[in-house]
């Protein structure tokens, strides 16, 4: 998965948000919002990652519109029960979909009966951010670079287990993705939860995690696992001292979970682009960044179609992936 660059020479031409642009922004016919806004997650609440995040999200959008913005968990099956309810939902604005790559790019390869489409049943509002994998190795295996962990896996084939958080997770793919870019050959665990794949790469019944930067930048920080790269083009606030793959000559390696807005087909345009046009107003908030930023996350933005540019060459290379690994789930 390749995400562009963000500077901050970027920021405006991405964004769009000039006050010209702003000004010329069309209003939705009718005010918005005049009841509260609901954020379908589609994963359990309780803090990880994806509702840290939707929850930070609503918090800033609330500061915005002068009504309560609610996350609704819609936990299950990958992030599709979720999904299919904002899908079928009411097209006025007032239920949103928070989704992911996962939900959205690898399940229509890992799905044989899909109940959605990410791209017929949806229409894109905002590319929100991006939480990178960085690989990560049990201090006792040895390597301690990209170069070293590529030797030591040519050196010894099958020797390394890498975990993840089950098929077609982006721990699992961006593993597959180092396989298919290096030949590496490397043997697949998937647990249920990533506390228990961390626990055992602490242990050293795995020896190697393609883990998201959330979940395992405490256990660098402390020294207890061997951070060798994190998969994106700059390095990560919360990990600063560890390079990355593209600084280290693998700028093919970029992988992460991505996060985006999207509301049922059929939305009125206008109100569409109204929404954006406060969406991107949170993530260009000196602020709301930084909270966005110390939660894992890098923050993106863009016009509607940015996402939908994005997520028809993610569902493309997710395929792939999923196919080169083999994964299924029914």
């Amino acid at each position: 998965m390749t995400i562009p660059r963000r500077s901050a020479l970027m920021i405006p031409a991405a964004l769009g948000l000039s006050p010209a642009a702003r000004a010329q922004a069309p209003a939705p016919a009718d005010p918005w919002p005049n009841r509260p806004v609901r954020i379908i997650v589609p994963a359990p609440g309780g803090g990880g990652t994806a509702d840290t995040l939707a929850r930070i999200f609503a918090q800033e959008m609330e500061k915005r519109v002068n009504q309560r913005v609610l996350i609704d968990n819609r936990g299950g099956a990958n992030g599709n029960i979720g999904a299919l309810a904002g899908a079928r939902a009411a097209p006025d604005g007032y239920t949103i979909l928070w989704s992911w790559a996962g939900t959205m790019a690898t399940n229509p390869a890992l799905y044989k009966d899909l109940p959605f489409d990410p791209e017929r049943d949806f229409d894109p509002v905002i590319l929100v951010g991006n939480v990178p994998n960085v690989l990560v190795v049990n201090k006792e295996l040895g390597p301690r670079t990209l170069d070293d962990f590529g030797a030591y896996a040519r050196a010894h084939p099958n020797a390394i287990n890498f975990g993840s958080t089950g098929n077609g997770s982006s721990m699992h793919l961006a593993g597959e993705l180092y396989k298919s870019l290096t030949g590496a050959q490397m043997t697949h665990v998937p647990y249920t939860a990533p506390a228990a794949a961390v626990t055992d790469l602490l242990s050293g019944r795995i020896q190697a995690m393609f883990n998201l930067i959330t979940g395992v930048a405490p256990q660098v920080r402390a020294g207890a696992v061997t951070p060798i790269a994190v998969l994106a083009p700059e390095r990560a606030p919360q990990l600063p001292e560890v390079p990355t793959t593209a600084e280290l000559g693998m700028p093919g390696l970029v992988f992460g979970t991505w996060f985006g807005l999207f509301l049922p087909k059929g939305t009125d345009p206008a109100l569409l682009q109204h929404i954006n046009t406060l969406s991107n107003e949170v993530l260009s908030d000196p602020e709301a960044r930084a909270r966005f930023e110390a939660a894992g996350m890098a923050t993106l933005g863009g016009g509607p179609e940015r996402l939908a540019t994005f997520l028809h060459s993610e569902i493309e290379s997710h395929a792939a992936l999923v196919r080169a690994s083999g994964a299924r789930n029914e």
